[in-house]
């Protein structure tokens, strides 16, 4: 049933009810044209919503437009307004939640008259910051229009982190251990007493519930949490940020002296997608039994983290609920998700999605996880007889059974509406619960794809329709709400995948201001949600720039993939990956990231359980790779290769030129892919991945257990090198080179045949070769002549090998799955300075002058942490190698910019510290270093590389 965009490839959803197959009145009593949504979000979601409505016959919708996306940024418009034809459908605000409480309320009223003047009845908010807040909806709902997405009492309920931990304990859900009350301890801290809370009541004149105040059995903190509620609906602070951080940081001591040997996290009530998080106590990691002073250095870091997290998520103005929760950071930790949908009074479970896979609290690779899935992996292992790996699929499925029920149980105390995750981290055969997004997910689309809703007529079976699309479903519970029946989930397919596509560098840091200016269409079975990016120029069909503004987050587009099980899914992601193709100015992507770490799933186990410490020791990792490939000269080494098989062959000229000519014949097929896998520790570390039983390493010298030039073609295609009719030259391999190639693999498949080979018999093949007696009923002089083209089209392949020696030279593969699906990472690739320097590695700072500092990215310059602090940095001081200087916020991101080096500011160059758009590579400080820097020789460095080459050549050679 589903049709295809034809240039995005997405499979558009649709149901028996929207086709019109189904002439019952029950189905079309569910009718969604009367819907008339205000889209107030962006990015893939706000494009998806405009698709489905548009299915669903919703022909009454508008836009609303943050002006950052054109005005701030120039050529940023957002791209899926191309296919709108009515102009007076699209609106826009300076910014959909302004920068302060004030405008926040401001923008409330803006957009609520936006819809009544425009004839909307509804808003539809996306994954957006929008779309979890409280008053927002609230105030929606009291205008009398309908929120698409969870009402403002379940936001209220489940979309505070604090409220949702206390919800969670009362229907028996296991949650962090923690403080979830850390702002009424504050109070009870300045107000210690019954009678001077209500006191405090009298005197700031607050609306405190008379039952609560008269209920002397009430505890203090419980008091002062409906004093505090009372506060924020009045607009006032009863206690100082100041004074909020001190008990921040008395009851991390706490927290610290109960739980030795961890970390603790800070999270605000309010934050989202990673945002409003801060994790303390590094230095305490190794130690059982820390001491006071050990304790209380770490928690000192807490007041400035309370903070960051507070003005990250905007909760640091006047009235704000300024809660964090205060847990313990369970380190060996997987994230899993449960998706929900609920009208109210029933809510279901919709299966799992592992998202461990993340940085900086931002996810990147995204898995489903259902209980059909995980039983037939279970099937599998046991019929291979792996039992280690068949119990720790079961223990996921039994986790992942209780994930669901406890979900469920939530959703229902919450009185879920709409579409919400249940956000869970697990440890081994235990989870704890986290958190309710009350909104959509990113990646919602990965539990579409496995699973569908079918809403049966109670009153006929026979009578029913189906909802891919949980864009649709949230429509249809805004207008329908309690008259839907609860859905059973149907399985679509086996297993489904998604990767995001960001702008961000090597190091996967942010990375703004680029312009896409090409991107290959999609292949076959891809789905790509892109925002409207690859949507052609209506008039002329070609493709159109597009500039990655730095406003908002980082992604591009969603990549996403399904298939029978997980396996296929990772291969069809593979493909995907491999086939994509970007162009543009000054642009990063995190395009490589993923294909090497897809690839690194696919050689490893795709059933693999990283925890969401994986990606930062993963990525040092892929740094070393770098720093040792930098060192081989791929041309040097294969005119060494050349000259050490002419003193093979020095006492016969003839075999000496011979061998030569046969090399040249073969010199760029070997060196072009090596000199893309050198530059490209991504590709690199896939490539190895997927090679790790090709070779093995005995007595210093590496062996084949695979036929090298089998390897070398799987290397082309995993380039996306083999020919192309659309591919310029340089992007594929040679007319004489894929000649070569396909004229000796037709060789060994001849061979295989006649011997009655597997194709990794290899070992078996050379042996053969070797005997002087002919073999599989050929003649002396037939054997010989096979001989001797063995011996040519085996020359020179050794030198791919070299890319082994930096497996082994960097210990790659020590980073590796077990046979219980744990992943083993080396204790080394934890060590931050290890990471900070493998950072540089991947990507180099800036060049920059001996007297300056300059930022290492484009973004927002802040001199200070907040208003009213301090600057970090100010003329005649002296600073550290390390020390924070400034900050620079990227796609929402807020990195403290650590000086390189020791020395004095002599100067500040950027005359405003609050919020200055900067460029990558431009001064902010003119400086003396305290050290003189000295460069390197380039002929010491190349020096340096030849040898290195050398040593990695010895391996390998025969």
């Amino acid at each position: 049933m589903a049709q295809k965009d034809n240039y995005t490839n997405n499979p558009l959803i649709h149901s028996d009810r929207r086709l019109g197959l189904s002439t019952s009145k029950w189905v079309k009593s569910f009718t969604c044209e009367n819907l008339k949504p205000l889209i107030v979000c962006r990015g893939p979601i706000r494009m998806e919503a405009m698709t489905v409505y548009n299915e669903m016959g919703i022909s009454h919708y508008g836009i609303l437009l943050s002006e950052k996306d054109s005005i701030v940024y120039p050529n940023a418009l957002s791209p899926e307004l191309r296919q709108l034809t009515e102009n007076s459908r699209v609106h826009r605000v300076p910014d959909y939640s302004g920068a302060s409480k004030e405008e926040r309320v401001e923008r409330i009223g803006q957009i609520i008259q936006i819809a009544k003047d425009n004839g909307y009845n509804a808003v539809f908010a996306g994954y957006g910051f929008m779309a979890e807040d409280d008053e927002f909806v609230a105030a929606i709902e009291d205008a009398g229009l309908m929120f698409i997405g969870p009402c403002a009492a379940t936001q209220r309920a489940a979309g505070k982190k604090d409220e949702a931990k206390r919800t969670a304990l009362t229907v028996n859900v296991s949650v962090t251990p923690g403080i979830d009350n850390v702002t009424a301890r504050t109070l009870v801290k300045k107000h210690p007493s019954r009678e001077s809370l209500l006191a405090l009541i009298k005197a700031e004149e607050l609306k405190v519930d008379p039952k609560i105040i008269k209920d002397e059995k009430l505890s203090l903190e419980s008091l002062a949490d409906q004093i505090l509620f009372a506060s924020y609906a009045k607009g006032i602070d009863l206690f100082s940020i100041e004074e909020l951080c001190k008990q921040v940081e008395a009851e991390c001591v706490a927290m610290f002296k109960n739980y030795p040997g961890a970390r603790i996290r800070l999270k605000a009530i309010g934050g989202g997608g990673g945002k409003g998080q801060r994790i303390l106590g590094a230095s305490l990691l190794t130690k059982k039994t820390p001491s006071e002073k050990e304790i209380a250095a770490a928690a000192a870091a807490a007041p400035e983290l309370a903070r960051e997290v507070l003005a990250e998520v905007k909760a640091n103005g006047i009235g704000d609920n300024k809660n964090v929760l205060i847990e313990l950071n369970i380190e060996q930790t997987r994230h899993n998700e449960i998706q929900l949908i609920g009208n109210g009074e029933w809510t279901i479970a919709l299966g799992g999605r592992d998202c461990s896979l993340q940085m900086h609290e931002q996810k990147l690779l995204e898995i489903s996880v259902t209980q059909e899935a995980l039983t037939l992996e279970i099937n599998k292992a046991k019929k291979a007889k792996n039992q280690a790996q068949a119990e720790a699929l079961a223990s996921d499925l039994k986790v992942l059974k209780r994930m669901e029920e406890e979900s469920e149980r939530f959703g229902v105390a919450v009185g879920l509406d709409s579409a919400s995750t249940f956000e869970c981290i697990v440890d081994g055969e235990r989870h704890y619960f986290m958190e309710v997004n009350t909104r959509i997910q990113v990646e919602h689309r990965v539990t579409e794809l496995v699973y569908s809703l079918q809403f049966t007529n109670p009153k006929d079976k026979t009578d029913f329709f189906v909802v891919e699309s949980l864009v649709e479903a949230m429509a249809l519970l805004a207008l329908h709400k309690k008259r839907l029946p609860r859905p059973t989930r149907v399985p679509r397919f086996g297993a489904a995948a998604e990767a995001r596509l960001n702008a961000t560098d090597c190091s996967l840091s942010p990375s703004a201001g680029g312009v896409i200016r090409y991107w290959s269409a999609p292949i076959d079975g891809e789905i790509r949600d892109d925002q409207g990016i690859c949507l052609p120029n209506p008039d002329t069909g070609l493709f159109m720039k597009y500039n990655v503004a730095g406003a908002y987050d980082s992604n591009i587009a969603l990549l996403l993939t399904q298939d029978v099980d997980r396996a296929t899914s990772y291969e069809h992601l593979s493909k995907i990956l491999r086939n994509t193709v970007l162009r543009g100015s000054n642009l990063a992507t995190n395009l490589d990231f993923h294909y090497g770490l897809v690839n690194w799933f696919i050689g490893n186990n795709v059933m693999a359980k990283p925890t969401t410490r994986f990606v930062v020791p993963y990525l040092t990792l892929v740094g070393r790779l770098k720093e040792h490939a930098s060192k081989i000269d791929e041309v040097f080494a294969f005119f060494a290769m050349k000259k050490h098989y002419a003193t093979l062959h020095a006492d016969d000229s003839e075999s000496r030129k011979a061998i030569s000519e046969t090399l040249d014949r073969k010199g760029t097929l070997l060196t072009r892919p090596m000199e893309i896998l050198l530059k490209d520790p991504h590709l690199l570390s896939g490539w190895l991945s997927l090679n790790k039983h090709s070779f093995k390493l005995e007595k210093g010298k590496i062996t084949w257990l695979r036929n090298p030039l089998a390897v070398i073609g799987e290397t082309y295609e995993y380039l996306n090198m083999m020919p192309r009719e659309d591919a310029p030259a340089a992007e594929v391999i040679w007319d004489h080179d894929y000649q070569l190639l396909s004229t000796a693999l037709q060789f060994y498949a001849g061979l295989r045949d006649r011997f009655g080979l597997d194709k990794d018999d290899y070992l078996k093949l050379t042996k053969m070769l070797s005997n002087d007696k002919p073999q599989g009923n050929l003649d002396q002089k037939t054997w010989e002549q096979v001989q001797a083209a063995h011996y040519g089209f085996e020359a020179g392949n050794e030198l791919l090998g070299v890319l082994f020696s930096i497996a082994e030279a960097t210990d790659f593969y020590a980073l590796k799955v077990e046979e219980n699906l744990e992943v083993t990472i080396p204790e080394y690739l934890h060590d931050p300075e290890l990471q900070a320097a493998m950072k540089k590695i991947l990507v180099p700072p800036p060049a920059t002058k001996a007297d300056e500092i300059v930022t290492p990215g484009g973004g927002m310059y802040y001199a200070q942490e907040a208003p009213g602090i301090p600057p970090f940095a100010t003329v005649g001081m002296h600073f550290e190698k390390g020390q924070p200087l400034f900050i620079l916020e990227v796609m929402k991101m807020f990195n403290k910019i650590p000086a390189p080096f020791a020395g004095t500011i002599d100067k500040i160059l950027i005359e405003s510290g609050d919020g200055t758009i900067v460029s990558k590579g431009q001064p902010i400080f003119k400086i003396t270093p305290d050290e003189k820097f000295v460069e390197t020789d380039p002929k010491e460095l190349e020096r340096q590389r030849r040898a290195a080459t050398s040593a990695a050549l010895v391996t390998v050679l025969p």
